[in-house]
């Protein structure tokens, strides 16, 4: 490793852990927890693993346990329930020396619930001394449960059995609505619950103070006492509100001193978190309320400095390990790096080992239960997931743009003595035969001392279109043969395994054309003369397009190949990894039989080849020069077909070669497997992000239809689909604009020809992964453009998904104002931005449609650039062909 290399790790490292420290860790010091007692608890002594829902009750003894905690901390505790061990409560309390308001919840639909509550709560305060208060129904009023005028005969005679103070539990805005309630009460029973109310913790202390003086104002002479006030420790954020350990520390140490000095009677909320409220209408934040968790362990600092993240140091520490180990590994086989590419990787390195500590840390602090562990284990995989991604495209990114120099270039060579006999293999079915001579006349004028031309037409049933070509080949003369074989078996790569069994023996090169290529006439001559290394048994050039120019449409096609062969391709060529693509390449012939042929069982013969010549010890070179140009789909239905192949086809051979690829001693180096499995890697990103949107739907109508249910995910799962995508788009217009020589029309065109065919990939993957064969597509050529129906018809899919995001992100809109928090905002940018390549495909079909002029994406010079990123030489300018049609499935 160099020494540029050591240092941006340590100083990485130095950086992490002053982020977890300074920024992440935020710190405060209020007032400290008062060493006597403090006024009250409200007081819910369920476990973990009880639900109040369900009736389970905690034992007297647990409850006895939980009242002898609480007698250190407290003069006074409120319970909200006699039903049960609860109605122990105040008799156990007595010998730990607390004073008890106690509750009868009111129930709206049950009736004999509620009576059992009225009798137990009259019955609590008349047998117990220490039972100072009762309080008569929960935020009834507020839930709509009951109206005061059903309300206030329930107070009235409950008042009358007991000579106890009574009252029922209302937020304080409830008091002043409805002032007439307080008529039927001994004393106001008030919530103050600023979290609620979506108060930044700065303002939260304050503004119960400013609400305990309007009610004093309203109600005066009347005694009124905080029954519940308090901050949850984990939940949603609303607006301004946080909920964490270290803002719940912080109002109530703050809130205790201030009601000290205001003389308030106060009951916090709560004495121990209630998971089972976490099923309730409270939500995530229901559960977290606690002083003490449901462990019955204190879950913040009583006194000195608060901290949000207390274990911060391990935190750091784990993020330090995890990016410094991805990150030498990036550096030991990226030997060419800069520093400044190396200081790039450690950036996107770093932060996503913190991103990724920082969202299992904080998911792993909440109470899980079946479900939400299992919605978990799904989003952190898909996070997980995410993260690799970003981590290939960035080791792409830098390796693309920050090198000193590549080892593996390959230069056309200018005057060579090896000069093998080749075979040129030309596949063909249902050709347009004008097309196809053309083809073959480019063949025939090839600067090369020796070769020979097969042509295999398989299956085609229409003479009128096979026979043209037969009498051009004879007419060309003896390097060239015709065959027309039908039946023939196995699409593409039986027609190249018909054609290497007719291959002429002296041949020691095979080299693979489509049908629609004009080729240079120095390509054989330039880059045959490679196979004088015996290690290598496959020399590729780009594939590339002269029909570019023809509408806007093919332009943007265009610049959307352009980057594969001129980023992908020369980065996986250093490591001896390029994929093999069924045109501009050629094979050693005799790897190639001992390889036993083309694999007729996978729709993409010409990369599963590759991989079996690497799994056996050979190497492939790379020339990022252009020898020769076909043509485009015309329509985008073809487009779609024919990148609906490449990518079940990579399916096809990551199942049959997933050993290889996966583990190490199948004949593959650590750099073929990572650039496979990495190159595939986003298309079965786009699988999962398909599914994701079918769930983002799915999810989105149920917050809509129950909306205190359901809430969105957490901000942070929904911040890294957004994150990739950025990532993915800043990588886009960097490289295509230093590296490709696009310009900015032409490269907002390539991001939008790639986003349209997203869907397209997705469900190939998700299909290879589960199927195992899927028909041959053939696109054909020289198809007229589709009419404008067709054209719309041919995205229609991609058109419902993109408006039922549009309408789900409005209906989150609609959801009631106080469960607005930046959850739901970031839920709503995202199901925006997850409906961008919906949108795309839907604009890329109807530019199919019309024949907008290519000019509309500007001009650019063309840029053959070399694997160091110069130019080698001006690609040659070949005359666009009207009317052509779209680049057959054969195309690897």
């Amino acid at each position: 490793m160099k020494i540029s290399s050591i240092l941006v790790l340590a100083i990485f490292g130095v950086l992490t852990f002053g982020l977890w420290a300074k920024v992440l860790n935020k710190q405060t010091n209020p007032e400290d927890w008062p060493t006597d007692r403090i006024s009250g608890f409200s007081v819910q002594p369920f476990r973990a693993n009880q639900d109040a829902t369900k009736d389970e009750w905690p034992t007297e003894a647990e409850i006895d346990e939980d009242l002898a905690l609480l007698g250190k901390r407290a003069y006074n505790i409120r319970t909200y329930s006699t039903r049960g061990t609860l109605a122990a409560i105040p008799r156990l309390a007595l010998k730990h020396k607390l004073q008890v308001i106690s509750g009868a919840y009111l129930y709206p639909n049950d009736a004999e619930r509620t009576e059992e509550e009225i009798a137990g709560v009259i019955k609590a305060a008349n047998a117990n001394t220490n039972v100072i208060r009762v309080i008569v129904g929960n935020e009834s009023i507020l839930n709509t449960d009951y109206t005061v005028e059903e309300l206030i005969p329930i107070l009235d005679r409950v008042r009358q059995a007991t000579r106890k103070s009574v009252s029922t539990a209302e937020p304080w805005h409830i008091w002043l609505k409805h002032p007439e309630l307080a008529d039927h009460v001994d004393y106001l029973a008030v919530h103050m619950l600023p979290y609620w109310e979506g108060l930044h913790i700065e303002d939260a202390v304050n503004y119960v103070v400013d609400k305990m003086e309007r009610l004093q104002k309203q109600f005066p002479g009347k005694r009124i006492v905080i029954t519940e006030v308090g901050w949850p420790s984990d939940g949603r954020t609303r607006e301004g509100a946080e909920a964490s350990n270290a803002n719940q520390a912080l109002f109530l140490r703050t809130f205790i001193h201030r009601a000290k000095l205001n003389g308030y009677t106060y009951y916090l909320m709560e004495a121990f978190d209630q998971p089972w409220k976490e099923r309730t209408a409270e939500g995530g934040a229901g559960a977290y309320w606690g002083v003490y968790d449901a462990n019955r362990e204190p879950k913040f600092a009583f006194v000195d400095q608060i901290e949000k993240y207390p274990t911060w140091d391990v935190l750091a520490a784990i993020s330090v390990v995890i990016a410094a180990v991805l990150l030498g590994v990036f550096y030991l086989y990226s030997h060419t790096l800069k520093t400044r590419g190396r200081t790039f990787l450690a950036f996107v390195v770093y932060g996503t080992a913190i991103v990724t500590v920082y969202i299992i840390y904080d998911y792993s602090r909440a109470y899980l239960s079946v479900p939400t562990i299992l919605i978990g284990a799904m989003l952190v995989l898909g996070m997980l997931g995410v993260i690799a991604v970003i981590l290939a495209e960035a080791h792409e990114w830098a390796e693309a743009h920050w090198v000193t120099s590549h080892r593996r270039v390959l230069t056309p060579s200018l005057s060579s003595q090896y000069l093998p006999k080749v075979s040129l293999h030309v596949p063909a079915y249902n050709e347009p035969p004008d097309m196809l001579i053309e083809t073959l006349d480019a063949l025939a004028v090839l600067d090369y001392p020796d070769y020979e031309v097969l042509v295999i037409d398989n299956n085609t049933k229409d003479e009128n279109v096979w026979r043209p070509v037969e009498a051009h080949c004879l007419k060309l003369g003896a390097k060239f043969k015709f065959f027309h074989v039908a039946p023939l078996a196995g699409f593409k790569a039986g027609a190249l395994n018909f054609a290497l069994r007719h291959t002429d023996p002296n041949a020691e090169v095979v080299a693979v054309i489509d049908s629609d290529y004009i080729v240079e006439t120095t390509w054989l001559k330039d880059l045959v003369p490679a196979f004088a290394d015996e290690k290598i048994a496959i020399v590729q050039a780009p594939q590339d397009y002269r029909d570019g120019g023809d509408n806007a449409f093919k332009a943007m096609c265009h610049a959307e190949y352009r980057g594969f062969f001129h980023i992908g391709m020369i980065t996986r060529n250093e490591r001896n990894a390029i994929i093999q693509h069924g045109t501009m390449t050629m094979v050693r012939r005799a790897v190639l039989e001992k390889m036993q042929g083309w694999a007729e069982w996978c729709i993409t013969e010409d990369a599963e080849l590759g991989l079996r010549i690497f799994q056996a010890g050979y190497e492939a070179t790379y020339l990022p020069t252009s020898y020769g140009r076909g043509v485009m789909p015309d329509t985008f239905i073809d487009f779609k077909k024919q990148r609906f192949r490449w990518a079940y086809g990579a399916m096809q051979i990551l199942r049959q070669h997933g050993r290889s690829l996966l583990s190490a001693n199948r004949g593959l180096s650590s750099g073929q497997r990572y650039h496979f499995v990495a190159g595939w890697l986003p298309w079965i990103a786009d699988g999962f992000n398909f599914l994701f949107t079918l769930g983002a739907l799915g999810w989105s109508l149920a917050m809509w239809l129950f909306p205190t249910k359901v809430e969105p995910p957490l901000l942070t799962f929904s911040i890294l689909p957004l994150m990739l995508f950025a990532f993915k788009l800043a990588k886009l217009l960097h490289l295509y604009v230093t590296r490709v020589g696009a310009n900015l029309r032409q490269t907002f065109a390539a991001a939008v020809a790639g986003l349209a065919l997203s869907h397209t990939i997705g469900l190939a993957t998700l299909k290879g992964l589960v199927t195992r064969n899927e028909p041959f597509f053939r696109t054909p050529k020289q198809a007229q453009p589709h009419a404008f129906a067709t054209a719309f018809a041919a995205a229609r899919t991609e058109t419902v998904l993109m408006l039922g995001l549009w309408v789900s992100a409005f209906a989150v809109t609609q959801v009631p104002e106080e469960l607005m928090g930046p959850d739901r905002a970031m839920w709503i940018i995202m199901l925006l931005i997850q409906s961008l390549p919906y949108f795309a495909a839907m604009l890329i079909s109807l530019a199919s449609a019309f024949p907008l002029p290519a000019s509309l994406l500007g001009k650019s010079a063309e840029l053959p650039v070399s694997a160091a990123g110069t130019v080698i030489s001006q690609e040659p300018s070949l005359p666009a062909r009207s009317g052509s049609g779209p680049n057959d499935v054969q195309q690897g």
